[in-house]
């Protein structure tokens, strides 16, 4: 293990949000500047995940927790191959990680991958005055990339936004890959990757299906070359209004009758591809204690989220769709906003929230057996 106090740097770093308001503090990770969009996450843990974590690229993540850092970071939690976020605000950083797995200090790791990050600020204060004002764009300087405040507040209203950003080809993989199950093989399912993380893939080896992973380009063609049981569509980031491609092989995989499963974009495209809207929320839900209650047997979970994105489906009557009628399954108990979609004439439901628990807590583990039951259901 080593130790660090980066945490404590003297360098000194501007956040400026896209309405003028501006945070001071000191260099976290990286020194310059970055920008994206400010959005803030409930977690007290699984920094890690969330930092690996696809959805989170072009966003800069607030930490509501306090005090961040101290487990350090390891070589086996990674949600994928590098750190998405563009950038990361914290208020009280660990000067020295403490954890049996840790191999680097978080902000030696942030700092590695370039990563332009903020101490020392009221993070409460910024996430109270997000929580009013909206998720916005935001930019975040230190050392030399300091000017004049009105110079940085023009840079910032400068830099694009989330709505109608097509993002997910930037995240996904390029080349598909196979995910073997774990003991005997069950089943063959088809992931289409808009943004995976990787306990996603791993959820479903262990219970016996081989996952061929596709990039986000792929077609229906594609789909079915690897004859699947089931078709799996990716959480991942932007807008959905952008995301014409996934739909239409959704709308592919819907026709011919295949199992599928989508959770959070994968939500959302299912919503489009019943011809349901989507809209960009306030300020988004994001981290592990999100209360949502599934409709379907009344049991409320505490569920991981990461959207920004909502689908316009009615709560408290059944559509008619192309694909036949359609519920909503899911709900969020805070706001009410759609967190699940199930068809009632056809094998296909999704969510809004990460079953996979990487991180967050365990309870929404069951969706991914419903996945094989309709599975095991098409078989017989």
């Amino acid at each position: 293990m080593t130790t660090s106090t980066r945490g404590t740097s003297k360098v000194p770093a501007v956040l400026v949000l896209e309405d003028g308001r501006v945070f001071r503090g000191r260099a976290y990770g990286a020194v310059g500047e970055t920008f994206g969009e400010a959005v803030f996450s409930t977690g007290m843990t699984g920094y890690q995940e969330t930092l690996t974590d696809p959805s989170y690229h072009r966003q800069v993540v607030v930490m509501t927790a306090p005090h961040v850092g101290n487990t350090g970071v390891n070589d086996e939690d990674p949600e994928s191959e590098r750190i998405w976020v563009a950038g990361y605000v914290v208020r009280d950083p660990a000067r020295v990680p403490s954890n049996w797995r840790s191999r680097r200090s978080l902000d030696e790791e942030l700092a590695a991958q370039g990563v332009v990050g903020i101490s020392g600020i009221d993070t409460r204060a910024l996430t109270r005055h997000l929580r009013e004002r909206g998720a916005m764009r935001v930019g975040i300087f230190s050392g030399d990339a300091i000017q004049d405040d009105a110079a940085l507040l023009v840079r910032v209203q400068e830099a694009p936004e989330m709505k109608g950003a097509d993002l997910s080809a930037e995240v996904a993989t390029t080349e598909a890959y196979v995910v073997p199950a774990i003991g005997e093989k069950k089943f063959t399912v088809a992931a289409v990757d808009l943004g995976i993380k990787g306990m996603t893939p791993h959820r479903m080896a262990e219970r016996g299906i081989e996952v061929h992973v596709l990039p986000a380009t792929a077609t229906a063609e594609d789909v079915y070359a690897v004859n699947p049981d089931g078709v799996f569509f990716s959480n991942g980031p932007g807008d959905p209004a952008t995301a014409d491609h996934p739909v239409s092989v959704m709308q592919s995989v819907l026709e011919r009758g295949t199992p599928l499963f989508g959770i959070c974009f994968g939500n959302q495209i299912l919503g489009r591809a019943l011809g349901f809207g989507t809209y960009k929320l306030k300020y988004g839900h994001r981290g592990i204690n999100q209360p949502v209650q599934d409709r379907t047997t009344g049991k409320v979970e505490v569920t991981a989220h990461n959207h920004g994105f909502a689908v316009d489906a009615p709560l408290d009557k059944i559509s008619e769709t192309p694909f036949g009628r359609a519920e909503v399954s899911h709900v969020c108990l805070n706001d009410n906003v759609v967190e699940g979609l199930q068809l009632l004439d056809k094998p296909a439901f999704s969510v809004q929230y990460h079953p996979e628990a990487a991180a967050g807590p365990h309870d929404a583990a069951y969706l991914f057996d419903r996945f094989v039951s309709l599975m095991e259901g098409q078989r017989a």
